[in-house]
């Protein structure tokens, strides 16, 4: 085995070990005080004080999964290295190859939103283990077509000293802002596209997960995992306007229609989908596969999809009937996807496959894998249907973790028109 991939080997092994540490002695519970259009669901017997977090299955703590090398400086242009250009076969097809280009970003990499707006990728970074602090974080900004850093933001500190460590992410081209989530912090932030300057932060969401903007609405929506919450704050004052409480559950990934307003989550301790409906205190439960942490939604709205870290699946979901449709195995440790809008494809990242698996939604079949670095974390596509993939493989010459770019869609949509419109990227 060549030293990088032992390197890999025992990173894997390190992590899974640590992966449940940032749970261990929380409670699923609902914290802090009652907040404008605030509800708590009682569903069934399961209560808070029950979970035993510590119990959770490996990954759900993948803020843990973090390096130690020396962080970039802030706000700093990055040389890069030449990026790695190739194409991919897909696995068991006779398809034409996939076009990818792979780089080192940097360490710490977790999450990324692509701005219509701006033209440019964001991502999350943050350095540190359990129960070590958090030694750096920052916010990166990505040139899409060249596939290097533009400028880095490091995020203050809070009340404690603590970084607030950047996780969660999604951009609201609206009004121009990027949000995320501040895990270890039990927060929320706010940053500026335009000069990456920290506008916000709002406090009282215990073990904040996943964040999305409904620009329709003015309204970000954030999953607490630690509080079994959904939240909404408004997108132009910051202010927190709605929190819907399952006890019990253990809500991770996040989706919004922004054609009806409904929010979907992915509860991962309870094998099943939260539906709330703006202004309703009382959620709808559907179930899905075992072990969702990641959601997306159809171009539609009507059918969802989970990606199954437990099962290496991904389930196929009728939001009408409430019932899954087709389970279809992807790789092992399926743990991030998003859909393809042109072709309604669903990209599914196999955490500990090392891939991407495209599944037609119709058929329920794995068309093609597409290898990607060791460890990938996170999928983001774009309108015109490339995909961002994040890993945590930390296989840079300086430790850094990997962007690599995807363009399924070339061949996925050929013949077949899109939805929305488009935009122009590499």
């Amino acid at each position: 085995m060549s030293s990088l991939n032992r390197r890999v080997a025992a990173r894997a092994v390190a992590l899974a070990a640590s992966s449940t540490l940032l749970l261990s002695g929380t409670a699923v519970a609902h914290a802090g005080s009652a907040t404008a259009g605030s509800a708590t669901a009682h569903v069934g017997t399961a209560h808070a004080g029950s979970v035993h977090i510590d119990t959770v299955r490996t990954e759900i703590a993948d803020t843990t999964t973090m390096h130690t090398n020396t962080p970039y400086t802030s706000v700093t242009p990055h040389t890069g290295t030449t990026p790695h250009t190739g194409t991919t076969r897909p696995t068991g097809t006779a398809s034409s190859p996939v076009p990818v280009t792979s780089v080192p970003l940097v360490p710490g990499l977790y999450q990324s939103a692509y701005s219509e707006r701006n033209g440019v990728l964001w991502a999350t970074a943050s350095v540190g283990q359990p129960p070590a602090p958090v030694t750096a974080s920052r916010l990166v900004k990505v040139d899409p077509r060249t596939l290097k850093v533009k400028a880095t933001y490091t995020p203050p500190l809070d009340g404690t000293g603590a970084i607030e460590a950047v996780y969660g992410i999604d951009v609201d081209d609206e009004h121009n802002t990027v949000w995320v989530t501040n895990t270890r912090n039990d927060s929320i932030a706010v940053y500026s596209q335009k000069t990456g300057a920290h506008l916000a932060t709002r406090p009282n969401v215990r073990h904040a997960r996943e964040i999305v903007v409904d620009e329709k609405r003015d309204r970000v929506w954030t999953t607490a995992f630690g509080d079994g919450a959904v939240v909404a704050y408004d997108s132009r004052t910051y202010e927190e306007v709605e929190r819907v409480t399952v006890e019990g559950s253990g809500p991770t990934g996040l989706a919004v229609n922004e054609r009806t307003g409904k929010v979907y989550a992915a509860d991962f301790t309870h094998n099943r989908i939260i539906e709330v409906t703006p202004g309703s205190r009382t959620p709808r439960l559907i179930p899905t596969g075992e072990g969702p942490l990641s959601i997306a939604l159809s171009a539609d709205g009507r059918t969802a999809y989970t990606a199954n870290q437990s099962t290496g699946s991904v389930s196929i979901v009728d939001l009408r009937k409430g019932a899954v449709t087709k389970t279809v195995p992807t790789g092992e440790g399926a743990k991030s996807l998003a859909v393809e809008p042109r072709s309604g494809r669903v990209l599914v990242v196999n955490r500990l496959a090392g891939n991407v698996s495209v599944v037609d939604a119709r058929s329920g079949a794995v068309v093609r894998n597409v290898a990607t670095g060791a460890l990938p974390n996170h999928v983001q596509v774009t309108r015109a249907g490339t995909a961002f993939v994040l890993d945590k493989s930390g296989s840079g010459p300086a430790g850094e973790d990997r962007l690599t770019r995807i363009r399924p869609g070339d061949e996925a949509s050929h013949g077949r028109r899109g939805h929305g419109r488009s935009a122009t990227v590499a």
